[in-house]
């Protein structure tokens, strides 16, 4: 076999590639030819400058890049009124929870401003009353919640709502009690609007892009 051969197993053998040959019989015919191992040191010595070799000098753009870029991220400001806005709801639901149980808690306790209502049925609407505002509280804790809490708050609002008016209409109960009601209205409101901003946002392209990603990494 000539040296051409074995040199060309030798340059192959610096790229990675396969020798086309046995190794011992590559390092057989090294120890036998000084011709040869003179070739793959050298070999090996320019493969190695040709590998470690400088980069070419580039100009630095890093000033016109950063300049080109804009001041804020298109996604930073809605990101920032979305999340003003959770806040705000969280708050507000807090509130209107803190003023239910106000009112809820007398009544159940002590039975002031139920009327003339038996004691059973007094102490029956004040646990309601203050189950209510154990709901938004949780809600405004955990806005997770909110659909969940819905079905509840809602089906108690619809009944509630007609039966107030037409007891307000006959006589039944005075002004100043049936707007006490208005805190049910608005909480519920409230609620109602966490629950659709939570569905909206489980639905947005980008939520449903990390999911995806989480659930590949995850695999």
């Amino acid at each position: 076999m000539s040296c051409l051969t074995f040199r060309e197993a030798i340059s192959a053998r610096l790229d990675g590639e396969s020798l086309g040959m046995p190794a011992r019989e590559l390092e057989r015919h090294l120890d036998t030819c000084a011709g040869c191992a003179g070739w793959s040191d050298e070999a090996a010595r320019v493969t190695r400058r040709a590998r470690l070799a400088s980069a070419p000098a580039v100009p630095d753009l890093t000033g016109a890049v950063l300049a080109a870029l804009p001041r804020e991220l298109p996604g930073a400001a809605a990101a920032a009124r979305r999340q003003l806005l959770d806040t705000g709801l969280r708050l507000a639901l807090l509130a209107v929870g803190v003023a239910q149980a106000g009112i809820a808690w007398p009544v159940l306790v002590s039975g002031a401003g139920a009327m003339s209502a038996p004691a059973h049925m007094t102490h029956e609407t004040g646990a309601w009353n203050l189950a209510v505002a154990a709901a938004f509280l949780a809600v405004a804790a955990a806005p997770r919640l909110a659909a969940g809490a819905l079905p509840f708050l809602l089906s108690f609002t619809v009944l509630l709502l007609p039966v107030t008016l037409a007891d307000l209409g006959s006589g039944h109960v005075h002004a100043d009690r049936a707007l006490t009601h208005l805190l049910l209205v608005v909480g519920v409101v409230l609620v109602s609007a966490g629950a659709w901003r939570n569905r909206a946002r489980k639905r947005s392209p980008r939520v449903l892009l990390s999911r995806i990603r989480e659930r590949g990494l995850a695999a």
